[in-house]
C-alpha cells in the first residue's frame, strides 16, 4: 500500500466526521479535492461516501469542487461515481491543479458555510490558504513535500488548532508531509484517531516533524509512546510543572498524538522516575501536577 492509498483512507475517515456534522449545522456546504497531478482516486471514493449520506442531504446544498487535471479518464470515473449521488449534490471538474483552488471557491461561493478542502501536492500558498480559511467553519488537509514546518502558514491564516506528519513509505518512495488544520477540538479530534487507525500493515509509517531525533513510527491503535515521552519532558523543560490537562493539550496540539498517548507516556515516565506528580498517589487525574526530574531527559 502507497502513501496515496493511506490517504484515500484518511480522508475516507475524515468525511465519515464532516459531512453529517456540516449538514446538521448549515443548509449548505463544500467539498473541494485538488490535486496536482498522482493519484485523484480519492475524489471517486469521495463521492461514494458522500452518496452514503443521501438521506441527510434532503433540503440541503452540498458543493463538491474536484481540481485536477482531466487527462487521466477522471471526468468518466466521476460520472459513474455521480450517478449515484441525489439531486442535492451538485459535483464541478475543474481542470487543474490546487493553484485554482481560490477561483473556484469564489465561484462556488464557499465562504461562509462549512468548508472541507484537501489539497493534494499543494504548496501552502497564502492565496490557497486564505481561500481554505473562509469557511464557517474550515478545515483544511494539505499534502505536500517535506522539508519545513506547516504549522507557521496554517496557523497565520488562521486555522488555530493544527498537526502534522510525515507519511514515509517503505522502500524508494517518497516521503509526504501531512498538515491539517481546523477551529474544531472535534475535527482534531477525529484526525488524530483516523491517523492511528488505517491500516497498520501498509507499508507506510510515520514521522513525527516536532520530535528532533526524527523517529519512525508503526500505525497502530498503541502508537510507540518515545518520542511523545521526549516532547512531554522537553516541554516541562520549557515551561516548567504543568497539569495532567495542560500536557493532554499539549499532546494533542503540538505533536501527531491523542490526548489518550499522553496519559499512557506520562504513566511511562512516572515509572522510570522520569518525572514526579503531585500528589503522589491516586489517580492519574487532570489536575494532577506534572514536574520534571532533573537530567531525566537523556532517559527518556
Amino acid at each position: 500500500m502507497s502513501t496515496d492509498a493511506v490517504l484515500r483512507e484518511l480522508l475516507v475517515r475524515q468525511l465519515d466526521h464532516w459531512l453529517p456534522a456540516a449538514l446538521h449545522r448549515a443548509r449548505r456546504a463544500t467539498l473541494a479535492l485538488a490535486y496536482a497531478g498522482g493519484d485523484a482516486a480519492g475524489a471517486e471514493e469521495a463521492l461514494r461516501v458522500v452518496a452514503e449520506f443521501a438521506d441527510r442531504l434532503r433540503g440541503r446544498r452540498l458543493t463538491v469542487l474536484v481540481v485536477a487535471d482531466d487527462g487521466t479518464g477522471l471526468p468518466t470515473r466521476l460520472g459513474a461515481a455521480e450517478a449515484a449521488l441525489p439531486a442535492d449534490v451538485a459535483v464541478h471538474l475543474v481542470p487543474g491543479g490546487p493553484d485554482r483552488l481560490p477561483v473556484a471557491l469564489k465561484a462556488a461561493g464557499a465562504a461562509g458555510a462549512p468548508l472541507l478542502v484537501v489539497a493534494d501536492g499543494a504548496d501552502p500558498d497564502p492565496a490557497l490558504l486564505a481561500a481554505a480559511a473562509s469557511g464557517r467553519p474550515a478545515e483544511l488537509l494539505l499534502v505536500t513535500t517535506p522539508g519545513r514546518s506547516l504549522r507557521p502558514a496554517l496557523t497565520g491564516a488562521g486555522f488555530p488548532l493544527v498537526t502534522e506528519v510525515e507519511l514515509v513509505p517503505d522502500g524508494d518512495g517518497p516521503a509526504r508531509l501531512l498538515g491539517y488544520g481546523t477551529g474544531s477540538d472535534r475535527g482534531l479530534e477525529a484526525v488524530k484517531e483516523a491517523l492511528w487507525a488505517v491500516d497498520e500493515y501498509a507499508g507506510v509509517r510515520y514521522r513525527d516533524p516536532a520530535d528532533p531525533q526524527g523517529r519512525l513510527l508503526d500505525i497502530s491503535l498503541d502508537p510507540e509512546p518515545g518520542p511523545l515521552r521526549r516532547e512531554l519532558l522537553a516541554e516541562l523543560a520549557r515551561s516548567g510543572p504543568r497539569t495532567v490537562t495542560e500536557l493532554r493539550r499539549f499532546a494533542t496540539t503540538a505533536t501527531v498524538y491523542r490526548a489518550a498517548d499522553a496519559n499512557r507516556a506520562l504513566a511511562s515516565l512516572l515509572a522510570s522516575g522520569a518525572v514526579t506528580r503531585d500528589p503522589e498517589h491516586g489517580r492519574l487525574g487532570g489536575d494532577v501536577l506534572i514536574s520534571a526530574v532533573p537530567s531525566a531527559g537523556s532517559s527518556a
